[in-house]
């Protein structure tokens, strides 16, 4: 074999590396942008009963993004649908805890009555306020079935505070943050009701 045939063969040889390398890469990345959008649809959409929707949520995003509030800021939110009828808001909001910033998931039913609130993101001291990370998560359950005006505004506080809700033990300031969060995003939902769900919901 003479110098420029050992040297065609090389390249040769290396063209294909590089194509089958490409190819493994670009099916590879396929399919784990396919498993990860099954790993956030399955975390953001575990709130939503089974059969409120039949649309892909995260497919529907609403014009929300980071949009300051009172004691918040939305980052984002998707529309769940039933045979093309809003049936859910999912809003992804950002507060300041106790040593971290927290990012919650918050569902709303098309009526405006809170289906749950979940935890996303957070560092929050470990066994005090890092408990709002678990899931399921008995104290922010206490918020299902609640609305804006379900208390009223005055309510949406901690007890020590004049409001109707108990605190995390040990985590009042985390506590104190997720309720006005809460609160923020079903004053926002109420303020675009309209916009987002027209004249489908039945009080």
């Amino acid at each position: 074999m003479n110098r420029t045939t050992s040297v065609a063969t090389l390249v040769l040889l290396a063209g294909l590396g590089m194509g089958v390398t490409f190819l493994v890469h670009h099916t590879s990345a396929a399919r784990i942008a396919t498993e990860q959008r099954l790993i956030d649809s399955q975390m953001l959409l575990d709130m939503l009963p089974a059969g409120s929707y039949d649309n892909q949520p995260l497919d529907q995003p609403l014009a929300v993004d980071n949009i300051a509030l009172a004691n918040s800021t939305l980052l984002g939110g998707y529309l769940a649908t039933r045979s093309n009828q809003p049936s859910a808001v999912l809003l992804r909001s950002q507060t300041v805890g106790y040593t971290s910033t927290i990012e919650l998931l918050i569902a709303i039913d098309a009526n405006g009555k809170l289906l749950g609130v979940k935890t996303l993101k957070q560092a929050e001291t470990p066994g005090l306020g890092g408990r709002i990370a678990d899931w399921p998560n008995a104290w922010l359950h206490l918020f299902t079935g609640k609305s804006r005006t379900d208390p009223a505004d005055t309510g949406w506080a901690l007890k020590k505070d004049q409001g109707q809700f108990d605190q995390m033990a040990g985590a009042t300031t985390t506590s104190r943050a997720v309720i006005n969060a809460v609160h923020d995003a079903l004053r926002y939902f109420d303020e675009h009701r309209q916009q987002w769900i027209g004249s489908s919901a039945h009080e």
